[in-house]
């Protein structure tokens, strides 16, 4: 039920929807189940990602197959991102097959940024590009994870001096 309050301009009963902040946006990546405990050391070593906790899957009995991660929660470069196995049962976040996402890194060596994610198991993807062909005519490369997800390593964005709108 969404929030509302009543106008009080006399006789007026239309209903205005209380502001709604956000604190947060956490994008969460979804990998084949039982992988994301691997993924979740896989950031560690390519991203320097730090992991500040992690929810298991209450429905898996310590009989069962390995236990599944719901969340862990990973932070990289002051943002943060949720890793997740994906299964099969109605407590599961819903997979999406109908879009994609392209998460962005930036670092002032991109190089090296590379480099590190292919030795942690990430494949590269193309050369590293600068100027115009570019992110904000920095430079940007491009490495798939072993989990499918495309990241672009990208140099800080330079500030623009005129937006068109």
């Amino acid at each position: 039920m969404a929030a509302v309050q009543e106008v009080q301009n006399g006789e007026a009963t239309e209903k205005v929807p209380t502001p709604v902040v956000f604190t947060a946006l956490k994008p969460q990546l979804l990998v084949e189940a039982p992988k994301a405990s691997e993924a979740v050391q896989f950031y560690k070593s390519a991203f320097g990602a730090v992991e500040n906790g992690r929810t298991m899957h209450s429905k898996r009995k310590a009989e069962q197959e390995l236990p599944l991660i719901l969340s862990a929660q990973l932070e990289i470069g002051g943002s943060t991102m949720l890793i997740s196995d994906s299964v099969d049962d109605s407590t599961a976040p819903v997979k999406s097959v109908t879009g994609g996402c392209v998460l962005c890194l930036e670092t002032e060596d991109v190089e090296a940024a590379i480099v590190k994610a292919v030795n942690a198991g990430a494949v590269k993807e193309g050369e590293i590009i600068e100027g115009e062909g570019a992110c904000f005519s920095g430079l940007v490369g491009k490495v798939k994870d072993p989990y499918g997800f495309t990241w672009l390593i990208c140099s800080p964005v330079k500030k623009c001096t005129d937006v068109e709108g």
